[in-house]
């Protein structure tokens, strides 16, 4: 298809638009975590490395970053196990009700923060009677980071196909050595991307864990959300904003080259 030079200018202009909208705040943030101000009066009036100095010495701000970070590998590697056994039955088995159980797998990830946050909170607090904590917020985190696995296992299953899986049945092979040595190399870039994938959407997410964090829990972004109005503390979380910002980036870049790379590869 080609498109005209008029078309293809007002695209680009389009999409420059909509980037630096999108980039422009972030760089702001960035700037005002290295100003001298404590009020974030721009422009900064000086730079200083304070801000960042306060930010790594300050213990609420490394607790968030540690209970965030918990969160998330727990509930990547809950992600890992469950969203690749529900794309093995919903891919190799043909049952009754598994387009219905497919649109139930990937609903989490479609509704809004706020529906599955008040929806697991009546879960855990009025039917189930289990006192908020942390464990409540990995269990909620898992219900939407299965989605990342379970897209990426199944789009890689599809393209595999099971000739090989049969090869090995035919050659003698039980089905764990067949999946520890045909199935699960074919899979492994895919689920790791799946699983970096799970740990940046559960590293920054603040809604649902709203609504699931127990009392003495403290994630990043909820430490941000309570310092960043108090007085001398916007520097501070611009910092903290700045590394949850680079913390949720890497993952989804190494990610990003993971697929691309086996793209290439087939």
């Amino acid at each position: 298809m080609r498109i005209s030079l008029g078309t293809r200018i007002t695209l680009g202009v389009i999409a420059a638009v909509v980037l630096v909208i999108m980039y422009v705040p972030l760089l702001v943030v960035l700037l005002n975590s290295f100003s001298t101000s404590a009020s974030l009066s721009w422009p900064p009036p000086g730079f200083t490395l304070e801000w960042w100095g306060r930010a790594f010495v300050s213990e609420g701000a490394m607790a968030a970053v540690g209970t965030s970070a918990l969160v998330a590998v727990i509930s990547a590697a809950l992600s890992l196990v469950l969203g690749t056994l529900l794309s093995f039955a919903l891919q190799r088995f043909s049952f009754f009700g598994r387009s219905t159980v497919n649109l139930l797998v990937i609903l989490p990830i479609a509704l809004p923060g706020i529906i599955t946050g008040i929806a697991l909170n009546n879960l855990f607090r009025t039917i189930m009677g289990v006192p908020l904590s942390i464990w409540t917020v990995i269990i909620a985190h898992t219900t939407f980071c299965i989605v990342t696995v379970f897209n990426n296992a199944i789009a890689r299953m599809r393209q595999m196909g099971t000739n090989l899986e049969e090869a090995s049945a035919d050659l003698g092979a039980g089905i764990w050595t067949t999946f520890r040595l045909v199935t699960f190399p074919q899979l492994r870039s895919a689920l790791l991307a799946g699983g970096l994938l799970a740990f940046a959407l559960s590293f920054d997410e603040i809604v649902v864990t709203t609504f699931t964090a127990g009392s003495g829990v403290k994630t990043l972004p909820m430490f941000i959300i309570d310092n960043v109005s108090r007085p001398n503390q916007a520097p501070i979380v611009s910092v903290i904003a700045v590394v949850l910002v680079l913390v949720s980036v890497l993952p989804i870049a190494m990610a990003q080259k993971l697929s691309g790379s086996e793209q290439q590869r087939r």
